[in-house]
């Protein structure tokens, strides 16, 4: 059996950059992957919702989600999973935003379960995953209209304002 290759998607939690998102998201399910994001809103959102409701597809999509183990048991963090998420995979880290490099923060396993990695607008919890995506030497590309969009985005970072770029760098990525 041959195994889905993941594509993670990255950005906003409260913004949804649609116009981006939903495009992309789509075009993930269609292509066979799994989609795999940190289930919460804006952007996780928008593309989880546009790859579910594309049918037939292979892939599912996964979210990865903060939450804290308090005295009295696990607690998620309110508003995670995302009605999208068809995997939720939940874990004891609740660090994010300013400190999402930090050991305790699930970007960490969003980066590293993803065979390629697609960045969109965001803000510190974007940079920091982008910032981990490059310290584990991970394929992302940052689906932008400008660099600003992402918190000091390294010039490193391979960038691009379309989605047929987009498409190619995922594609080139996984072999296809």
């Amino acid at each position: 059996m041959n195994r889905l290759s993941i594509v993670a998607v990255l950005g906003s939690g409260s913004e949804s950059h649609a116009e981006k998102a939903v495009p992309l998201g789509e075009w993930l399910a269609r292509e066979g992957v799994h989609l795999l994001t940190g289930g919460g809103g804006g952007v996780m959102e928008a593309a989880s919702r546009a790859f579910h409701h594309v049918s037939p597809r292979k892939g599912l999509v996964i979210g990865i989600l903060p939450g804290t183990v308090t005295d009295s048991g696990y607690a998620p963090r309110p508003g995670y999973p995302n009605p999208w998420v068809e995997i939720p995979i939940r874990t004891h880290l609740p660090k994010s935003g300013v400190a999402g490099t930090d050991p305790l923060s699930r970007n960490h396993l969003n980066v590293l379960s993803a065979d390629v990695l697609i960045a969109l607008p965001g803000s510190f919890g974007t940079a920091s995953e982008v910032e981990l995506a490059l310290r584990y030497n991970r394929p992302l590309i940052a689906y932008l209209e400008g660099r600003d969009e992402i918190p000091n985005l390294a010039d490193k970072v391979e960038m691009a304002s379309d989605l047929e770029a987009v498409k190619g760098f995922v594609r080139d990525r996984l072999g296809r």
